[in-house]
């Protein structure tokens, strides 16, 4: 599964349209905010369109966990089918313009940054969309990238319409984007961009002269042979995603513990419960010493704090340290016993 993300009209569908070489089902295009709903572009026997509804409690589709977000997103999320070659090994996600100021924020009616984490978690492969005259990271893209956060392996950034300016421009531009993803993306590494013109014209060679067309060609099949190696990493992207889940669920178990151990026996209990909330970078520092975890597993503390704030604390369970041993040792012995079934996971 590939997922597009980016501010209106930097080419996302139309990204979607040159791979598979035709039009898919529910596509619109243009140069306002047109696609305003999630599509997702995969196989089927025929060409049509599913609503989000129908598609969500679908027992063979892997989107029954978006009925989390409610009605008002599963409006706005759909399923595109069509027969293709291209669609029996990758699946598009396509999604609506991230749009600056409060309407992004306010106006939509679901939680935009949480379905895209929800995608983010499930995809092989983002695809960060730019375009030459978009290149401000507005504060609700800058969310959204934050959501992806734990998936920064998957990220692959995209300068399209590269041929509209010319290479002096070209190299001011590339300058300007790596300058504005290293505000955004909290890592010391370089992050791999792409630059084309992802769509069916051919190159504007007037702009971009021979050397742009050659460069353009070179990393678009740079960028087609980094989406052919999705389906050959597909089995191990799984065991990948689990192990994750798994240690990211133990981490959990010991947090949980260690509140509901601080918390007080008969009295004051709401008082114990807003300190701990208050002070819970220093409750993950306790959990982290004295378990010898790292501190990169740790949820965004944040985050975690709105949703402690929905809980009580008193009523949650004691950590029983059998449960926790009995992950520890599916990851080292059950994971590594089950990948020695796949002398060759890819045939």
């Amino acid at each position: 599964m590939v997922m597009l993300l980016g501010q209106y009209s930097t080419g996302k569908t139309t990204f979607i349209k040159h791979l598979l070489k035709s039009n898919f089902p529910g596509a619109h295009i243009g140069p306002e905010p047109t696609t305003d709903r999630f599509v997702v572009v995969m196989s089927g026997s025929d060409e049509r369109t599913v609503p989000g509804n129908t598609i969500a409690v679908q027992a063979d589709m892997p989107f029954n966990g978006l009925t989390t977000f409610g009605g008002a997103f599963l409006s706005k999320f759909e399923c595109s089918q069509m027969p293709h070659p291209l669609l029996d090994h990758i699946t598009f996600v396509d999604t609506p313009g991230v749009l600056s100021g409060e309407k992004q924020r306010t106006q939509r009616s679901y939680d935009f940054t949480g379905v895209t984490s929800w995608f983010a978690a499930k995809c092989d492969v983002i695809l960060l969309l730019f375009d030459p005259h978009k290149l401000d990271i507005s504060d609700e893209f800058k969310r959204v990238i934050s959501s992806l956060r734990g998936n920064e392996d998957k990220i692959r950034v995209v300068l399209n319409k590269a041929d509209q300016v010319d290479t002096q421009q070209l190299m001011r531009v590339y300058g300007a984007l790596m300058w504005s993803l290293g505000k955004v993306l909290n890592t010391p590494e370089v992050m791999r961009v792409y630059i084309g013109s992802f769509n069916d014209k051919p190159v504007n060679e007037s702009a971009v002269g021979p050397i742009g067309k050659e460069l353009f060609e070179k990393e678009q099949e740079d960028l087609l042979a980094d989406l052919k190696d999705i389906p050959k990493k597909a089995c191990d992207r799984r065991v990948n995603e689990f192990v994750k889940r798994a240690r990211a669920a133990k981490i959990h178990a010991y947090i949980i513990g260690q509140l509901k151990k601080e918390m007080p026996a008969m009295m004051g209990k709401a008082k114990a419960q807003q300190r701990l909330i208050d002070n819970l970078q220093d409750e993950f520092a306790k959990v982290q010493r004295e378990y010898h975890l790292p501190a990169g597993d740790f949820p965004d503390v944040e985050h975690f704090k709105q949703v402690l704030a929905g809980y009580s604390i008193d009523k949650f369970e004691k950590m029983k340290p059998k449960m926790v041993q009995a992950v520890d040792d599916m990851l080292a012995h059950d994971i590594p016993d089950l990948l020695k079934n796949f002398s060759n996971p890819y045939q």
